[in-house]
């Protein structure tokens, strides 16, 4: 056969994995730091650590490049990183022990934990059980509630949270379709606290992690210590700028756990081992085949054509696919500085993760070094990978600046905008609270009183509409404000909309219903 390679990546692919392999796919060390070192110099991350298990045994544990790109500290297997969301499969593990312990049902009512729970009606809040919560399928839309958690710095409380959803209107019927939601896995935590009697974090770290040897990783930032530590960088100015550590949130359920890959080998084993890892039974085989692995919420299969894949959907705390035949478990997750990924490849008996801490170029680190792993363990043709992640948020974040760039240019920061002085007052949402527009020091200022972070200044763009550069900057959520006018051109309200195509979607903007009460 002869082979063309349209570039260096493709070749060192072929090279390291051939363009098939065996059903029993073997990858080596060497192999995988080949594949990191193209990987890095083709994106700018400080650094990233990778775990390789394989038939219940580490084949690969290791760290690359900085965990902080000032002090130049090396990341090793044992540096923490936040592994933001795949700490929820944690936590529907948690739920899982205590149904075995007999503490609660899976289709427990959540109110009869904690009664003060409300939904945004009372069909959904009588009959919303603990699978609900961990289902993405509530009828929420796409990150609603996030701005409650995200950016850190602001002052809402698991009690906040509770009852968020009350007065709110849900985007889709109940339990018909996946849409992602954060704050039903911190309630969820709060459940695991009420029932156990024990806090989210120390439930965690008693029941799980301290029996399967997860001794240098923790559940929340503020137990960190002396432990080996990454810090978050961002990436967007072209240059590596260290961020600060995310402030521990109102539990770690959704987002909390930080783990190094020489720990996540384990919890990677004990779940390819359904539930045991050596001698420690954490929870049983039939609990994951009837409830952590069932299909809760249905979304679509991978659509590449080499997989043969069939579905695709989320069980409790873990997305569910098939790829040429292989059942496949996984979970992402970012904040911040920091993004992961975690795949099982259970047919094989395979576990990748990967850590990076630099957004957002460790989003296609982690994902092309996966699916590059992933093609060599379930044996199908290898793709440039590397390659393709490359061409694509080069052209991605191009398009991105030339959208904040247009908005910006039709800014005249000299000129007061026509509605500067009519614009002031206090306006409300239900659960996001006051936000305010002051001048101050000669600076038209938007405050959102309960999330100190989101502080900016207004400028005027065009019609009704504003853009508001917040403070915050350590991802980009600036945005359009719209105002509403009444028929004398008094504000009545305004909306956010984020100006980059690639803002995060947990700056869940367009869920707020913005009224001016002063």
């Amino acid at each position: 056969m002869i082979l063309s390679f349209k570039n260096k990546t493709a070749v060192v692919l072929v090279l390291l994995f051939g363009a098939f392999l065996p059903s029993k796919a073997q990858v080596t060390s060497s192999q995988i730091d080949s594949l990191v070192d193209e990987a890095m110099s083709k994106f700018n991350v400080a650094g990233l650590a990778i775990g390789v298990v394989q038939d219940g045994k580490i084949i690969h544990s290791k760290g690359y490049g900085y965990t902080n790109a000032e002090t130049k500290k090396s990341v090793t297997e044992n540096t923490n990183f936040a592994i933001a969301s795949n700490s929820k499969a944690f936590t529907a593990t948690a739920m899982a022990i205590l149904v075995e312990q007999g503490k609660l049902k899976w289709d427990t009512k959540v109110k009869s934990i904690i009664p003060e729970f409300t939904m945004y009606n009372s069909y959904v809040t009588d009959n919303f059980t603990i699978e609900d919560l961990l289902s993405h399928h509530s009828g929420m839309g796409l990150g609603q509630g996030d701005l409650m958690w995200f950016p850190d710095g602001n002052d809402f409380k698991i009690e906040d949270m509770l009852k968020a959803f009350a007065d709110v209107t849900p985007e889709a019927g109940f339990r018909t379709e996946m849409q992602y939601n954060n704050i039903l896995f911190f309630i969820a935590g709060e459940v695991i606290a009420r029932v156990s009697g024990m806090s989210w974090e120390d439930f965690i770290a008693k029941e799980i992690m301290e029996p399967i040897g997860m001794e240098s990783s923790v559940t929340s930032i503020n137990r960190i210590g002396s432990l080996e530590l990454a810090k978050p960088h961002t990436s967007a100015s072209g240059k590596l700028v260290v961020l600060p550590d995310y402030a521990p949130q109102v539990n770690g359920a959704a987002a909390g756990i930080y783990a190094n890959v020489n720990d996540l080998c384990n919890w990677m084993m004990l779940n390819l081992n359904h539930g045991t890892f050596g001698d420690t039974t954490i929870f049983h085989m039939k609990t994951q085949e009837d409830h952590l692995w069932k299909m809760q919420t249905v979304t679509s299969p991978n659509r590449n054509p080499k997989y043969n894949a069939h579905f695709g959907g989320y069980g409790l705390g873990w997305f569910l696919g098939d790829l040429n035949g292989n059942l496949v478990v996984s979970h992402s997750g970012g904040m911040p500085g920091m993004l992961s990924k975690t795949t099982l490849i259970t047919d094989k008996n395979v576990g990748i993760v990967i850590l990076t801490n630099t957004s957002d170029d460790g989003a296609m680190v982690f994902s092309a070094l996966t699916n590059t792993l992933v093609d060599a363990f379930v044996g199908v043709e290898s793709a440039d990978w590397i390659g393709k992640y490359a061409r694509y948020y080069k052209n991605n974040a191009a398009f991105a600046d030339s959208v904040l760039q247009a908005a910006w240019a039709k800014v005249d920061y000299k000129k007061a905008g026509p509605y500067d002085k009519g614009i002031t007052g206090t306006y409300q949402d239900s659960w996001f609270g006051d936000l305010v527009i002051q001048e101050k020091e000669g600076k038209l200022m938007l405050s959102c009183l309960r999330s100190p972070k989101l502080t900016g200044e207004l400028f005027y763009y065009e019609d009704f509409t504003y853009l508001v550069k917040w403070d915050y900057q350590d991802m980009n959520a600036d945005a359009f404000v719209k105002f509403e006018m009444d028929e004398n051109v008094k504000p009545t309200g305004f909306s956010l909309e984020g100006i980059s195509p690639n803002i995060d979607f947990s700056f869940d903007f367009d869920d707020l219903n913005i009224q001016k009460v002063k």
